[in-house]
């Protein structure tokens, strides 16, 4: 296992932006291209985002935990996000018996313990991830109102699709902003 510990890395000296204030060329950002509206579009940019902040990394800056004594990395981020959408379509609103992908009863962390500099962990990452946003979309395109409420897994609570729609809004804004402070310190690089 690679030690990911910041103080074996060399630390950038100054920030930099990849065009004016941007983290890239306005012709070169993907986000707000969608025709959709409202919080499914926030939603899809704030998933656009989180990759965007990855984009170009090699799996030892991916693996890299530069905030210690914190187990977080960008592609903890990616695990964890991926077990996040996991839940919250397949297991909540589409009522499928899912186990996560990462997270298990023994190790609350595995999303982040597991990320470990290995070209084929951030592939697989990468694949599962892209593989419960489609999900999410699918399920997006099959409902008519967002309204709609679902009973909650070992609760007495339902709750609407608006609120999960939400509830990743606001994972994702939290997250990217943890990826934000990520990146930076991996190699200065900064900008919405």
């Amino acid at each position: 296992m690679t030690n990911n510990d910041a103080s074996s890395f060399d630390i950038p000296t100054e920030r930099r932006f990849g065009w004016s204030n941007l983290f890239v060329a306005p012709d070169e950002d993907p986000r707000n291209q969608s025709t959709l509206v409202g919080e499914r579009a926030t939603l899809i940019d704030f998933r656009l985002t989180l990759e965007l902040k990855c984009q170009g990394l090699s799996a030892e800056q991916m693996a890299r935990r530069t905030v210690p004594p914190s187990n977080m990395s960008l592609l903890g981020l990616v695990r964890h996000m991926a077990d996040v959408e996991r839940y919250w379509f397949r297991q909540v609103l589409s009522g499928e018996e899912v186990s996560p992908r990462y997270r298990t009863s023994d190790d609350h962390d595995a999303d982040f313990d597991g990320a470990i500099a290995d070209p084929a962990v951030v592939n697989d990452a990468w694949n599962v991830w892209r593989e419960e946003v489609t999900y999410a979309e699918h399920f997006f395109d099959s409902i008519e109102d967002y309204e709609t409420t679902v009973p909650l897994p070992n609760e007495d609570q339902v709750i609407a699709v608006r609120e999960v729609l939400i509830h990743m809004i606001a994972e994702y804004a939290r997250h990217c902003g943890h990826a934000d402070l990520l990146r930076e310190r991996i190699d200065g690089r900064v900008g919405f």
